[in-house]
């Protein structure tokens, strides 16, 4: 059997000794406990491209021992699930390798609000960020508008989310946008329209917003609107007549006759 990629449940002393961990390059780890520390062994996997870690209880597990990340320096990919992480903050990890991170149903408010965690040091070449259900959201870092190589933000089912960051202008690189079922979320930032490269921006879900930014015409790239049960938006802004590059602007079936 190759070992290019471990699957460890539970108890898993036995199952790595006819490991070559230098040799693991997807990691799943899947546990039911209240919280789990990341072994040790994972600083030995120097070719680990790919971490994922699945929490199958009820509530967020207490995770610990983030610091082992700075010893995997091709780690491409993380997702976790069902995991709290505020301790991130108090062991600052340094990973230049890190594009993408998947955050599923995490308890993350605590980091993400938290001015002395920085993610743009932590993870400064991060390109794909997805949210998920992480319901104790409610802001979002000014430090995250410095992830200068960010191409998708993807924050989806954060119901407790208000606001996005003033900055969030600085993401050059941004080409989607994604803020599906953010149900508190009431406004945009009037740096959106300096996302110069994004091409697709979804708002669906977000019945909280009663319209889009006036300017919105100058975001020259955009492609596609997903604005599908956004009940209070009831008009376009003019400059959208401007976005002669938007294909496709998807809407209830009342807004489409009207």
């Amino acid at each position: 059997m190759s070992h290019d990629t471990v699957e460890l449940d539970g108890v898993f002393s036995t199952t790595l000794n006819n490991i070559k961990l230098s040799e693991v390059e997807v990691l799943v780890l899947n546990f039911s406990t209240d919280i789990y520390a990341l072994p040790k062994f994972v600083a030995k996997m120097e070719n680990l491209k790919v971490l994922i870690v699945t929490n199958h209880g009820s509530v967020p597990a207490k995770f610990s021992n983030f610091q082992l990340l700075d010893s995997l320096p091709n780690l491409k990919i993380i997702r976790l699930e069902r995991i709290s992480i505020p301790s991130i903050a108090k062991n600052p990890v340094n990973v230049k390798s890190l594009k993408k991170i998947s955050l599923f149903m995490c308890s993350i408010g605590q980091v993400f609000s938290n001015s002395s965690f920085r993610i743009s040091y932590a993870f400064p070449n991060l390109e794909e960020l997805n949210i998920d259900y992480c319901s104790d959201l409610v802001e979002l870092s000014v430090d995250l508008c410095d992830l200068i190589e960010l191409r998708k933000l993807s924050i989806t089912h954060c119901h407790n989310l208000s606001a996005l960051p003033d900055e969030i202008g600085k993401l050059i690189k941004l080409e989607v946008l994604r803020l599906k079922s953010c149900t508190d979320l009431k406004t945009f930032p009037a740096s959106i329209t300096d996302l110069e490269k994004l091409n697709f921006l979804d708002i669906s879900d977000c019945f909280s917003i009663k319209e889009l930014p006036d300017n919105i015409g100058q975001i020259s790239t955009l492609e596609k609107i997903n604005m599908r049960q956004c009940s209070r938006v009831q008009d376009l802004p003019l400059s959208v007549m401007d976005l002669k590059k938007l294909k496709e602007v998807i809407c209830d079936e009342e807004k489409e006759e009207s």
